[in-house]
């Protein structure tokens, strides 16, 4: 058993863990606490208005500078997605313009499609019509033949 003055240190038995101790704290008098080099709970200084009010200023620096990041956070965010919906609108737009460009062009190939099957229809027209003059004047020649 190994004695310091304020307490004593009692070795147990060993285990195959570790080992155990027991500390026994003797009984505390008046003048044992003035005879101590080191006290068991430090001692504390009283708090001075001074140090109030430092304390109060770090707090509030602190709170100020959370804040500040909280507001710069939010602010980044709305930044975000401001760019976000920028893009959005972009895509959309883009979209939407080859999208018109599509259907201009599908209109612009009917149009097309169909001058050009009017144009057939008409040469055929013309064809059927100098056909019928053909046989017409036939007819006429030969009505004056018989005459």
């Amino acid at each position: 058993m190994a004695s310091v003055e304020d307490f004593q240190v009692k070795e147990l038995n060993k285990r195959t863990s570790g080992q155990a101790f027991e500390v026994i704290l003797k009984a505390s008098t008046p003048d044992a606490k003035s005879k101590s080099p080191f006290p068991l709970s430090p001692l504390k200084k009283k708090t001075t208005l001074d140090d109030i009010k430092k304390k109060m200023e770090t707090a509030e620096d602190r709170r100020k500078s959370q804040e500040a990041d909280l507001l710069k956070h939010l602010a980044e965010k709305r930044e975000h997605e401001k760019e976000v919906i920028q893009k959005a609108v972009e895509g959309d737009s883009n979209l939407r313009k080859m999208a018109q460009e599509k259907l201009n062009q599908k209109m612009e190939a009917n149009k097309e499609n169909r001058t050009a099957r009017m144009a057939a229809l008409n040469e055929k027209f013309k064809e059927k019509d100098k056909k019928l003059e053909e046989v017409r004047k036939n007819k006429e020649t030969k009505k004056e033949v018989e005459n």
